[in-house]
Formats: structure tokens, sequence, C-alpha cells
């Protein structure tokens, strides 16, 4: 796995480093070892799939507060989608900054992003798969959001006009007090 580090503190886009041959290749997708030698979370606790069906399909932005704040590791395992993060820790030097990256099978990449960030994401195609990895249990209570294009952000999403769940286009404009 080749990780390299954005402009975010604790934000690494992670590649495979495939061994092929004639029949295809083999990667090693996580490994404990590795992570915890680069001082990253790697207590993975619950894996989750995301399926959505159309192009144009946006979810988020969601996180989860203390004491259930998590780490995710993200995979685009079929289709393609635009992955967004949105740095909320206070004290950060990319503070209400975001991030986005494309995901998909072809580029093998994943995302790892520490405590404290939103993260949402959107279709490029039709049947998309999204599987990742989380640090913390589902916890209703502690889950927050801020809107997908809430103005302290303006997040360039590469589609438009979005196929969005009442939730996910209801939650509030950020503010401090919310993480």
């Amino acid at each position: 796995m080749i990780f390299s580090k954005t402009k975010f503190e604790g934000v690494f886009v992670i590649e495979l480093e495939p061994i092929k041959d004639e029949r295809g290749f083999f990667a090693r997708s996580w490994d404990t070892k590795i992570f915890q030698e680069k001082n990253l979370n790697s207590a993975i606790v619950q894996c989750n799939i995301s399926i959505s069906n159309k192009k144009g399909t946006l979810r988020g932005m969601h996180y989860q507060t203390s004491p259930y704040a998590e780490v995710k590791i993200i995979r685009c395992t079929q289709g393609s989608l635009y992955d967004v993060i949105i740095d909320l820790r206070p004290n950060s030097k990319t503070f209400k900054k975001w991030f986005g990256i494309e995901l998909n099978p072809e580029n093998h990449k994943s995302l790892y992003v520490p405590e404290g960030f939103a993260h949402g994401h959107q279709t490029l195609k039709d049947e998309t798969e999204l599987f990742y990895q989380v640090s913390q249990v589902y916890m209703p209570k502690y889950e927050g959001g801020v809107r997908w294009n809430d103005p302290n952000f303006q997040i360039k999403w590469p589609i438009k006009d979005p196929i969005i769940s009442e939730k996910d286009s209801s939650w509030k404009d950020f503010q401090m007090d919310k993480t």
C-alpha cells in the first residue's frame, strides 16, 4: 500500500500495489501492522456498504461526535464516485476546508479520514458501491451533519442537481457548537 499525504493533517490517499500476472492481480487493502507503524488508528470495528442506483446520488455530509467520533477508510468497489471530506477540527490549519477525490475500482485508491471530519460522496455512475471501514459503531445519538451545499464550505460537486435524501438536504448550516 502506498500512503500519500494530503494538505489535511492525518488524511491519506491510499493506493493499492497490485502484484500482477496473467490471471489478474493480488493486492493488500488492509494491514493492521502498517497502519500502526504509521501511527494511524487501526481499530476497525465495523465495515459498511452503500449502494446507489443512480448517477448523481449524493450522501452526506455526516460525522459522529465524541465519544463516538470515527475514523473512516473509504473505497469504491463498483461504479465511480466523488468523495468529499470537510475538516471540522477547530484547531486545525485546514478548519472548514474541504477535499475531494474520485474513487473507482480502476484507480485502486482509498481515502483514510481521521476523526473530526464530515464525509459525503456523489456517484458519477449508476450502480455505484462504496465500501468503508470505521473505527466506531454507528450511534444515532452522536450523529451530526452539515448540508451538502452549505455556503460555509462552497464544495464544488461534479453534478449540480443531485439526488439526495430529505434527511441529508435538511442538515443545518455549520455552526461551531455542532462538533
